[in-house]
């Protein structure tokens, strides 16, 4: 009972550990950026890869405007219009850049009234630390002097008006030295763009040059993560995922990697940017961070490691894709498979054991389709769950019977060879072996659980399915906390107590569930682990109030059935029960008094 005990406690406060060091210690931390280390445009964007036996760099480009409201900065550019049922927004044509892009199936807030989120956006706003967009380009070779597309380029629109799902968009623009350039745009149903660069060669020489692509992002850290989920940059390169967060960066400004294929790009919880290049040509991706203007400036980008060579009289062309909406599990695996982007599913951070947790996810979203509420759901997965652990329960109970059936006599022998170590551990292990007790099958069923139990939270945590849907009165959003709150009753009390009194009624339920489960189990016989057991419940409950509250509905419905299910199997094995035997116990002999409602009097006479 003791080994059970003690396990519990290291998974409980190793758990605990880890979350209060990613909340208020690698959280809040901002380390003061390095010097400066990368060479940056006029416009705050990294030039693309230079290793090409001289420098390529991009062309620089005036700033757009300076914190002006959003609106009036993508209404100052001549621009093309995007609009589909998953997004809508427009290209800027000054540098063909993609900087305002909208999800229209995504909403700020869960009132299905409120803005549109916000995925792309221009330089100049009124915050800078919005700027987030992507490009695409040609590179000179070394020693080349054509004049190249750049972010200052204005492109004039030869085909189209309005992006939209089966009408592509053709730019166009011509250097004035014998070279057209174009670029058609198309867009699917969901959040691809197919991006199609093509250099006509009307001059009488021939040029190579090298394509690139690359995403920017001034700012845009989120004011605070959890070890749960990766946020920052991201890629898949030679079929190896490389993750590295926003501090990561800071103190490796620069990655540099070398692949055939893959993607990478930038990712929130829910939204991700993302480059695709061609999947069969060899390429150089890298990651950069710089500082400029007090605040950061990530980038993303990809070179071609071979040039295309514009033979005089020729075209040639390259095609490249730009992921940019929500990271939606259906919608990520249908691109690796219709467009073979390799391993494009691990953009869904599923974690370590993600044998488990996209399976997990995948019947979880299955019985959300047949309930059609996600709350319900969850509370129907852990019972299946449960059934499926319930034989390894049996054994562990088992087990901690015989453990509780023997605990006088091991009492005794700790009293009796207390002085002694040594003979304290033979005399123990003769024991077990009179009884035919191994204390470690309690733990071995508790063991096979934890990465169950930690692919469950990971699903429910990462999960864009559970973003904004609601469970039953007062959680209309289970991706959020609890919006009640005990300390003003509940809403009754007029006044918002301290964000760290924010305790809903679900953690409560859950913290009251967690301390009757405890109760459930015989005393530790070493008082300062019966203090810290004490307050587990309660510490959990005060840490879990600020987790989305389909997490926890899920741990409170768990412990409810882990009692449940820990009473009938203890009472099989006729084993006393502390908690439930008191209450019985108390109960009826206030019946027989008929004093229920009022304390016993300890001088009557039974």
């Amino acid at each position: 009972m003791s080994e059970n005990r003690n396990l519990f406690l290291v998974i409980a406060l190793s758990l605990a550990v880890v979350i209060l060091w990613q909340e208020f210690v690698v959280g809040p931390m901002t380390p003061p950026p390095p010097a400066q280390q990368t060479t940056v445009t006029a416009d705050g964007t990294a030039a693309p890869v230079t290793d090409v036996g001289s420098t390529i760099s991009a062309p620089s480009v005036p700033q757009a405007g300076v914190n002006l409201p959003r609106a009036e900065v993508i209404a100052a550019g001549t621009r093309v219009a995007i609009n589909s049922d998953a997004v809508d927004g427009s290209i800027l044509l000054t540098g063909a850049r993609f900087d305002d892009l909208n999800l229209r199936r995504y909403r700020e807030r869960v009132d299905p009234q409120s803005e549109e989120i916000t995925l792309l956006s221009p330089k100049g706003t009124a915050n800078p630390d919005f700027a987030y967009f992507a490009e695409f380009g040609w590179a000179a070779a070394p020693g080349g002097t054509i004049s190249l597309p750049g972010a200052d380029t204005i492109w004039r629109i030869a085909q189209g008006d309005v992006l939209s799902p089966g009408k592509p968009v053709t730019l166009e623009w011509d250097n004035g030295q014998g070279f057209i350039f174009r670029r058609t745009i198309a867009l699917d149903d969901n959040y691809m763009f197919t991006v199609t660069d093509a250099v006509e060669n009307r001059s009488g020489s021939d040029v190579a040059l090298y394509p690139y692509g690359l995403i920017a992002r001034h700012g845009g850290e989120p004011a605070a993560s959890i070890w749960v989920i990766h946020e920052g940059l991201l890629g898949v390169f030679d079929g190896t995922l490389e993750q590295f967060t926003y501090s990561d960066m800071q103190d490796e400004p620069v990655q540099s990697f070398d692949t055939t294929g893959g993607w990478l790009g930038m990712t929130d919880h829910y939204w991700m940017a993302a480059l695709a290049p061609d999947q069969n040509e060899p390429i150089i991706a890298r990651f950069t961070r710089d500082a400029r203007d007090g605040r950061n400036i990530y980038q993303t980008d990809f070179r071609y490691n071979s040039a295309r060579i514009a033979a005089a009289g020729q075209t040639v062309s390259v095609t490249h894709h730009l992921f940019a909406g929500a990271k939606s599990v259906s919608v990520v695996d249908g691109y690796e498979e219709s467009l073979g982007i390799k391993r494009f599913d691990l953009a869904i951070d599923w974690g370590w054991f993600f044998f488990l947790t996209k399976p997990i996810f995948l019947l979880l979203d299955f019985i959300y389709s047949l309930i059609g509420n996600f709350g319900v759901a969850i509370l129907l997965l852990t019972v299946l769950i449960k059934l499926l652990f319930f034989p390894l329960a049996n054994k562990s109970y088992e087990s901690m019977s015989k453990m509780k059936k023997i605990q006088p006599d091991m009492l005794k022998l700790r009293e009796r060879f207390k002085d002694d170590p040594q003979r304290l551990q033979a005399e123990m292990m003769g024991l077990y072996k009179r009884e035919k007790v191994n204390p470690v099958s309690g733990c071995l069923p508790i063991l096979i659980q934890i990465p169950v139990f930690f692919s469950l939270y990971k699903v429910l945590y990462v999960s864009l399915e559970m973003r904004h849907k609601p469970f039953f009165g007062w959680v209309q959003d289970l991706s959020a906390i609890d919006p009640t709150n005990v300390f003003n009753l509940f809403g009754l009390l007029p006044y918002e107590p301290w964000s760290f009194l924010h305790i809903g009624i679900w953690p409560l339920i859950m913290g009251i569930s967690m301390w009757v489960q405890m109760k459930m189990n015989p005393p530790a016989t070493d008082p300062m682990q019966q203090r810290i057991f004490g307050l587990m419940p309660w510490f959990f409950m005060f840490l879990m109030a600020s987790f989305p509250a389909g997490l926890v509905i899920y741990w409170a419905w768990n412990n409810t059935l882990s009692v449940a299910q820990q009473y009938f199997i203890m009472r099989r094995m006729n084993v006393e029960i502390h908690l439930f035997d008191n209450l019985r116990n108390s109960f009826m002999a206030r019946l027989v008094t008929g004093r229920i409602g009022r304390k016993p009097d300890p001088g009557a006479k039974g």
